[in-house]
């Protein structure tokens, strides 16, 4: 049996805990878990974080998104967590949830979410899309990073 490594395993207990903490609505918890995740490799947890996101959409979204779709997807993450993560950005939600989708916008248009800001609003996507798959995070955690693996495994020499 192999051994996952410290930094899958970081990455895993981060995403766990933000994801948790944002159905809680707990801001100490999040902040913490947020702070943990950002420390992580950015290009690894967009990796997973994109992964979990796009699995999510793919599985309540079977015929596939339409734009309405996921404006509504954004529209009902927004109304859970203003209330309680006043300075929520919209924008930021927006191009996580479309880059999961693999929509990017054009180079020099609209930088991407710094790793605070990615680590800060990801996990609020999982939380809300958690409500209507009434999946644990850990099912697709463990995917997305079973993916990972594989598509790495195949892009070796």
């Amino acid at each position: 049996m192999t051994s996952v490594p410290v930094v899958v395993q970081a990455i895993r207990r981060a995403t766990v805990d933000a994801v948790e903490a944002a159905r809680l609505r707990d801001l100490t918890a999040f902040e913490t878990a947020v702070g943990d995740l950002a420390a992580q490799n950015q290009e690894q947890v967009g990796r997973v974080l994109g992964g979990i996101l796009r699995m999510q959409l793919e599985e309540t979204h079977q015929d596939g998104l339409t734009g309405e779709d996921v404006q509504a997807v954004l529209t009902r993450c927004v109304r859970t967590n203003v209330s309680w993560l006043p300075d929520l950005d919209v924008q930021a939600l927006a191009l996580l949830l479309t880059g999961a989708l693999g929509v990017h916008p054009e180079a020099g248009e609209v930088p991407p979410p710094d790793r605070t800001t990615a680590a800060r609003h990801a996990p609020l996507l999982v939380a809300d899309l958690l409500t209507v798959t009434g999946r644990p995070v850990g099912d697709y955690l463990d995917a997305a990073l079973t993916e990972i693996a594989t598509t790495e495994a195949m892009e070796l020499p």
